[in-house]
């Protein structure tokens, strides 16, 4: 683990890579959760974290499922890769934040009560068309489920 000032210049000078969890139950609806941390407090977001050094994407994956739904290993969708970009991050320091984000769709068939709360403190079924007309839900997570923010736009 990088001490708090190592991991601010980490930040402030190269992109993270991450995964992020667009979770559906057996209606379509997706999971959704209130962020407690920077960047993008106090906004609907779809779990996820980044990936850490020396651990494999399936490590991520894995211990993403578990940290950030409280479930072991599922079958996964690969959605694409994003960019999200943040004027802010982590700390309080006036830096930006880039992520590199592989998006996997998951479905989930737990109990809600399951559900960590270190990353986010509150959490909300939504549908589709709920989560793009929200002004809560944070651009990054609406761009999973607009058409022209899908992952192929990153290629053409």
């Amino acid at each position: 683990m990088l001490n708090k000032d190592m991991f601010e210049m980490v930040v402030a000078s190269t992109p993270l890579v991450s995964i992020d969890l667009l979770v559906r139950d057996a209606k379509g609806r997706i999971l959704l959760g209130k962020r407690v941390n920077r960047p993008a407090k106090g906004s609907w977001f779809v779990p996820g974290g980044r990936v850490l050094k020396d651990e494999t994407l399936e490590q991520a994956f894995i211990r993403l499922l578990d940290v950030e739904l409280g479930i072991g290993q599922t079958k996964a969708c690969f959605k694409g890769i994003y960019e999200h970009f943040y004027e802010e991050n982590f700390s309080e320091k006036s830096f930006t934040t880039h992520y590199v984000v592989m998006a996997y769709e998951i479905m989930f068939t737990a109990e809600m009560s399951v559900l960590p709360i270190a990353q986010h403190n509150d959490y909300r079924w939504f549908s589709a068309t709920e989560l793009l007309n929200h002004s809560d839900v944070h651009i990054h997570t609406k761009w999973y489920f607009q058409r022209d923010k899908q992952a192929d736009f990153l290629f053409m």
